[in-house]
């Protein structure tokens, strides 16, 4: 599918001819401080899906708030959700009244639902992953509007803080949203939030500030900056993420070739005025695109150990696009699998490029310690052993 954004004269980025898009609805939106739903948000929105359906569009809508409305629906207040289990407890509650309230919302469009609860691994396992999109498009096919969560009841990737040194394949509903936007190949990726957008605000003033009539909206993006994440810090007063999260999700989304637009949610027209072409939000845009496996070995696939690679190795690999032979491993790191997905680092350990391993670190290990450890001639030699082929690495931002 391709994306059939334009740019206007605005300098903005129109959808108008967005066919399918994923739209994410942070826990700002659903649930009010009480733990209740708030419908006075959700209920424009509902309409506004129900049209850009009519319009010929195909949707899939990702919600938090299940923890937000299980908590309300049980008294418990937000100190007393301190431990994973009560927070588990509470989304179990939580997942019900959400799907059911959306069932009432869209029923009066009829439009039909389904719920889809994922987890880290059904992105991290291949094969799952390519399970995700055929069940996903089926239902899209058969007219049903598909409505994504984190099965927060069994996994514990979002609820729980994660330890140092560790890393979660999403660990809120942003990036999420991000990676089914990814597996889908989706035009867009719409963010519904509190906020009018990525802020920029005057020199000097906190971010926790309240926002004061200086403040700007920054209206597109086309890199993502280390001065863009520092306009980020910060996490949301409900939800689990905030505006750093929705810029690690706009970034996966201009990875897919795609547009992300980060936009309150709380105003009811924000999708329709989005849709017309109307500079709304902050959009992000820029172009570049990863295929299918390689967007999954970046972004969605979970990394099992790493390869220590020579200096000339990793020049062969960033400037040559070379696969990573062998006799360019210095040593290997943790225990991986065949086709799991692996962190290729220099001398320093700084990490530069991930890729899928096409043999277990045992049998890899056994390899480069019989590798040779020069180039002979133009290649490695008759021994010489690719660890990871080179349509299997992606090159990471540094």
């Amino acid at each position: 599918m391709m994306s059939q954004t334009n740019q206007n004269c605005g300098g903005h980025l129109s959808l108008r001819g967005a066919r399918r898009v994923v739209i994410k609805v942070g826990t700002s939106i659903v649930a009010n401080d009480a733990g209740s739903l708030n419908t006075q948000h959700l209920a424009p929105i509902a309409g506004e899906i129900a049209n850009l359906r009519k319009e010929g569009r195909q949707v899939v809508l990702v919600s938090s708030g299940a923890v937000g409305l299980g908590a309300g629906y049980l008294g418990l207040s937000n100190g007393r959700l301190s431990d994973v289990v009560t927070k588990q407890s509470c989304a179990a509650v939580g997942q019900s009244l959400l799907m059911r309230a959306y069932e009432q919302l869209f029923g009066s469009y009829e439009i039909k639902i389904a719920q889809i609860l994922l987890t880290e691994d059904d992105f991290t396992d291949w094969q799952r992953y390519q399970n995700l999109r055929r069940t996903t498009e089926r239902l899209i096919k058969l007219g049903v509007l598909p409505i994504v969560n984190e099965n927060d009841t069994v996994s514990i990737a979002e609820l729980e803080i994660v330890r140092a040194g560790g890393k979660c394949v999403f660990s809120d509903n942003d990036r999420l949203a991000a990676l089914v936007m990814s597996k889908l190949d989706a035009d867009a990726l719409i963010i519904l939030t509190n906020v009018d957008g990525l802020l920029r605000r005057p020199l000097g003033r906190r971010n926790d500030c309240p926002s004061g009539e200086n403040v700007e909206i920054v209206p597109l993006v086309t890199e993502i900056t280390a001065g863009l994440k520092a306009l980020a810090r910060g996490r949301s007063a409900s939800g689990r993420g905030g505006m750093t999260t929705k810029l690690e999700a706009a970034a996966i989304a201009m990875h897919t070739g795609g547009v992300a637009i980060i936009a309150n949610g709380t105003k009811p027209d924000t999708l329709g005025r989005i849709f017309a072409g109307e500079e709304v939000g902050t959009a992000f845009a820029s172009g570049a695109r990863l295929k299918g496996k390689r967007r999954w070995i970046a972004f969605a696939a979970e990394v099992r150990g790493r390869l220590v690679v020579t200096p000339d190795a990793r020049d062969a690999i960033v400037g040559g696009k070379a696969s990573l032979l062998a006799s360019g491993v210095v040593r290997i790191e943790d225990h991986f699998e065949s086709l799991d997905v692996v962190s290729i680092v220099d001398s320093n350990g700084s990490e530069f490029a991930r890729g899928m391993a096409n043999c277990p670190s045992r049998e890899a290990d056994k390899l480069i310690r019989s590798a040779p450890t020069a180039l002979a001639g133009k290649g490695y030699g008759p021994r010489a052993k690719v660890l990871v082929t080179r349509n299997n690495i992606v090159l990471l931002e540094t």
